[in-house]
This record gives structure tokens, sequence and C-alpha cells, in this order.
């Protein structure tokens, strides 16, 4: 498959072109890399209004994809998530948009919402032990939307999860559809997902009308590199799309990142399959060894709520939070992608050797033959802890809207005392950036176990 980014600016490289243009290192640098970093010289297009090289490539991230149309981002899934939105509410006519989604947002929905001056409502999972999970079955979603006096913007959910769940993007799908309602998902963590050997369980074959995908998170793309995906029912066109991504980007996006984006498709055409398949065998492998060692201790890599490609370990199987198997694994010359109180993941891809692998696997059985037994009360009543904020926050009223919260005078204050208050800034720690109160939410005595358990020391709230 072609690059047209990745030759054209080669050529540029090559050529000696005298540079009096930005940016100021002018191709020279401590880095090696300033030579490939450039600006909208002619003939380098232009992101937001692409027409050339940048267009060429985004149609042939499309055609591997099997979207209607495929966008680059820059500037993560945060940029996709905001122009999603934006594209949903242009949808809605009259009144404020509103916004149903599963709880589990990133931060930058949240702020996106704020932006954009959409009514959110929550969808909260039956049970959950996790911040990071919050499945809704079709059943729950017909319940919701039957509920409400109007049509919606569109449902939003995260699939998959920080912790490897996978919502059911196909039923969730046909409910939405159902409703003349759009399904965005946020797909961040799972871009590889369409080029599985079985048949892609990507959003978008799924169903789903709007996604964005992280291509940087399981891709070989530098960080920051995203892809905006259309479902073949949106029909929006190109202008609307080009002005919600610029709406939230920058006019100077990353020609760097671009690279890499419009490399990331030949190998997605030529080699990719084969070696996701091969880290996956060796993932397999090595879940299969750790069930043998500590039955419990890796979450399942099969099913169809379980992402195939992220190995989530149940701490307590070992007697030991979270954070503490990170610190275990660090030691040892591995370093995870996220920890909490219940759980560490990591994220192989199709670039982990086989040596990392090997390091990795040695690490684990040495901590396992050092670990003591479970310890059940590490995880005790953790489903209990949600539920109750849940129940508390749907029963309070609502003072402030999310834009009024997010723009209102702020002061931090310690997260104990917190209470009473309207949380200003989501509450969040990050990794994962998932919210445990929400801008223009009262903070219920309900929140300090989980912000003490979360690492939350602090809260922004409106100033009183």
């Amino acid at each position: 498959m072609k690059t047209p980014i990745v030759d054209f600016v080669r050529r540029y490289q090559e050529s000696g072109m005298v540079r009096f243009h930005m940016p100021g290192h002018k191709g020279a640098g401590f880095l090696g890399c300033e030579g490939f970093d450039i600006t909208e010289v002619s003939g380098a297009d232009e992101l937001y209004e692409a027409e050339g090289i940048i267009a060429e490539s985004e149609e042939n991230a499309a055609s591997l994809f099997g979207s209607r149309r495929t966008c680059y981002s820059t500037e993560g899934s945060s940029q996709c998530i905001r122009a999603m939105l934006r594209l949903a509410m242009l949808r809605q006519t009259g009144g404020t948009p509103l916004i149903l989604a599963a709880r589990n947002v990133h931060k930058a929905f949240v702020y996106g919402a704020a932006l954009l001056g959409l009514e959110v409502r929550w969808l909260w999972p039956e049970e959950t032990d996790s911040l990071c999970s919050c499945r809704i079955s079709p059943a729950q979603l017909e319940n919701a939307l039957a509920a409400l006096p109007s049509p919606l913007a569109a449902v939003y959910v995260t699939s998959p999860d920080y912790l490897g769940g996978m919502a059911d993007v196909r039923g969730l799908a046909e409910v939405c559809h159902r409703h003349d309602t759009l399904l965005l998902v946020d797909n961040a963590h799972g871009a590889y997902l369409h080029f599985l050997k079985e048949g892609s369980r990507h959003p978008i074959q799924l169903g789903a009308d709007l996604c964005c995908d992280s291509a940087h998170k399981t891709l070989p793309v530098l960080t920051g590199g995203a892809y905006l995906h259309l479902g073949s029912s949106v029909q929006a066109d190109e202008a609307a799309v080009r002005n919600a991504l610029a709406l939230f980007g920058s006019t100077s996006p990353s020609y760097l990142i671009l690279q890499s984006l419009d490399a990331a498709n030949a190998v997605l055409a030529d080699s990719f399959r084969e070696k996701l398949d091969i880290c996956r065998w060796r993932l397999g492998m090595l879940c299969r060894e750790l069930d043998a060692l500590r039955p419990g201790l890796a979450l399942p890599l099969t099913g169809a709520h379980r992402e195939p490609l992220k190995l989530t370990l149940d701490a307590a199987v070992l007697g030991l939070s979270g954070q503490q198997l990170a610190q275990a694994l660090r030691e040892r010359g591995v370093e995870c992608e996220y920890a909490d109180p219940l759980y560490i993941v990591l994220m192989p891809s199709a670039e982990s050797s086989a040596a990392e692998f090997a390091c990795l696997q040695t690490a684990l059985h040495a901590i396992c033959d050092e670990a003591p037994a479970a310890d059940v009360s590490v995880t005790a009543d953790d489903p209990a802890a949600f539920a109750a904020l849940a129940g508390a926050l749907e029963a309070q009223p609502r003072r402030f809207t999310i834009r009024e919260a997010v723009l209102a005078p702020q002061e931090m204050i310690p997260a104990a005392e917190a209470v009473g208050r309207i949380c200003a800034a989501p509450a969040v720690s990050c990794p994962p950036a998932i919210p445990i109160m929400v801008s223009g939410e009262t903070v219920p005595p309900e929140a300090l176990p989980l912000f003490a358990r979360y690492g939350i020391e602090k809260a922004a709230v409106v100033k009183e």
C-alpha cells in the first residue's frame, strides 16, 4: 500500500530545500527526527482541508478498516471523542442535545460535553467492582431509551474498557437504530480488533455509527495518532466532519504523527495480521501457565465480553493490591500500563518481542512463587461501594450543568472535605482518567471511599 505522506516528506527532506518556514529547528536538532518534522508547505496538504496526500492516506486507512470514511487525528482519541459529540448534536433538532452515556467515560467526554453544552444522562452497570467497567446490556439500553420522552442525539459507550471488557456493540447498535439514534463508541483501546484472524470485532463492522481508535495504543503509531471512523449509516458531509475535528484541533498538526499513521497503513496491509496472531499465541501460552500456577490470576482472553490482547491480572489472587503487584513487576524490569487496588493491566502488541514476553514470564513466575495465598479482604465491598455511589447520584437534584460547573470559578480542597460541594473538574486518577465524580454533581458521602481507593486526595469544586 502506498504511503503518500511519508514519501512526500522524505522527498522534501532529501531535496535540500532551504527552510524559511516553521518549525524553528529548521530540520536540525538533537533528536534526529527534526528533518521530517515539517508544516503545511506547498504539496504537504492540510489536515482539516485535506485534498492531496493526507486525503489519499485517509482513504487508504478507510479501505483497511472498512469504514465509510476515516479521518486522522494527531491529538489522540480525545479530539475524536469531542468531534463525535459535535457530529451527533448536529443531528438533533430543537432543545438541548442529549447524550445517553455509560458512566465509565474518559474525562475527554466530560470536557467535550461542557464545551458543546450537552446534557448527559448516565447508564450505570448492574454490578461492577471497578471504576473502569460499565457493561450495559441491550435490554438495559432498550429500557432506558423507552423511558426517555424524546429522541436523543446519541448513545455513547466505551469498548473495550481499560480492563479489557467489551460491550455487545452489535446488540447495542440494533437497539439504537430501532430508536432512530446513533451509537458512538470510544474504541481507543481496540484499533487492532479489525485485524483478528477469526474476523473483525471492530465497532464499525458491528454496527456503530461513529467510532474513535487510538492508533498509538495498539498499533505501531506515534503517541497522539488516532482515527475517527464513520459507519455506513452516517450521512455527515465532508465539511461537517472536518469542521468537527478542527473545532478541537490545533492548526499545527504534527507531521511526524501524520507520517506515522500513513506508514502504519502499509504495515496493516502487509504483515500486521501475522504478527498480531503470534502475539496472541504468546499471550495465550502465558495465560495458561498462570492459570496452572494461580487459578483466577489472569482474566480470560476469550469470550464475547473479553478483549483478546490485554492481560488483566487480579492481584488479590496473590494476596496483593494491584499497586503492589505493579511494583513487584517494576522491580523485575517490567512496567505495566495500569494498576489500581484490584487489578493491573499489561498491554502487549504485535510489536512485542519473544524476549519481552520471556522477561514478563520470568517475572510473573517469580512473583507467583513468592506471593502468599489469596486475600479476599482486598476486594471486600467493592460492588457495594459503586452501587451506593450510583444510588446517591441518581437521587440528587442537579444544581449545575456540566458546562456551568466546568466554567465556574473553582477551588481545590481536600477530597475528604468535598461532601456537599459541587464538583467542578472531573474527579479522576490518570490513568484511567475515568471520573468518580462528574462536573456539576454534588459530592455525596458515598464518594469518599472511592476517592480514597483511587488515590484522589484533592477535588476541584465550585467556589461558594
